[in-house]
């Protein structure tokens, strides 16, 4: 495949998780459309691109996505090649489904390019298994913010005997815990919540269902963050209260610049 435009996963903060394929496909572009939430420092891997900032973020004012789907077919018909770089992974709540899709229904040949999803990285980076045998029989995505106003089907969720990671819920916290507990979830069910995952700065605030938004508020948690609902929440596994190991040594700038 050789595609005009990739819809890059940036990954859910460490530079160190981006994938080699990242690495490479920002290597190569010649323009790059960055998200709100990638870190800075993954730019270092595409210095010779032109880098045109679209903000997204849920729940705040964003580059409308129309502009950003239009700028990256006007970019991609001028033979440039295009890299549209998410946080996280493009299609877990990143749209890049739809971006695809439209993409293609404008003939424009394009590439998904996978990263690490934030609720998997917080949740390994805090030491808790998301499906430990025993405790858990799957994992269930969901975010809480959505376009329409729509909620989750908590009720669902509550009987679904699975681990639920949340995104975007911090503004939700009461609405969660209320629902979940009317859907006869037990109130002390663990909760985990977890700002700023794989980060220098990551915090963690591990609480219950019932007591979430009230440790949450003491706790002075803020976007961005995942919430991680289920007894797997109450793990800590991993060595991960341990000290962090040194970081990786960076690739070689030849590295970086390979296609």
């Amino acid at each position: 495949m050789n595609p005009n435009v990739w819809l890059i996963g940036a990954g859910p903060g460490d530079p160190e998780l981006l994938t080699l394929k990242a690495v490479k496909a920002l290597g190569r572009a010649d323009v790059v459309l960055v998200d709100d939430l990638v870190n800075p420092q993954v730019l270092d891997y595409c210095p010779q691109a032109r880098l045109v900032y679209v903000g997204k973020r849920g729940g705040c004012r964003s580059t409308p996505q129309e502009f950003i789907q239009r700028l990256m077919l006007r970019y991609a018909r001028q033979g440039l090649r295009v890299a549209r770089l998410k946080g996280g992974d493009p299609c877990i709540f990143g749209r890049g489904g739809e971006e695809a899709q439209w993409l293609s229904d404008h003939g424009v040949a394009c590439e998904i390019v996978n990263g690490i999803t934030a609720g998997l990285a917080a949740a390994t980076s805090c030491g808790i298994p998301l499906t430990q045998r025993g405790m858990a029989q799957g994992v269930t995505l969901i975010t809480a913010h959505s376009r329409d106003g729509t909620t989750p089907d908590w009720t669902g969720l509550a009987r679904s005997g699975t681990t639920l990671v949340v995104y975007m819920g911090v503004a939700k916290l009461q609405d969660m815990s209320s629902q979940l507990r009317a859907a006869g979830m037990a109130a002390d069910t663990p909760v985990a919540m977890i700002e700023r995952a794989s980060l220098s700065d990551q915090r963690e605030c591990r609480s219950t269902l019932a007591a979430m938004e009230r440790d949450a508020d003491a706790f002075g948690l803020r976007s961005p963050a995942v919430l991680i609902i289920g007894e797997v929440a109450a793990c800590q596994v991993l060595g991960a209260a341990d000290a962090p190991l040194p970081a990786l040594s960076p690739f070689e700038p030849s590295l970086r610049r390979s296609a």
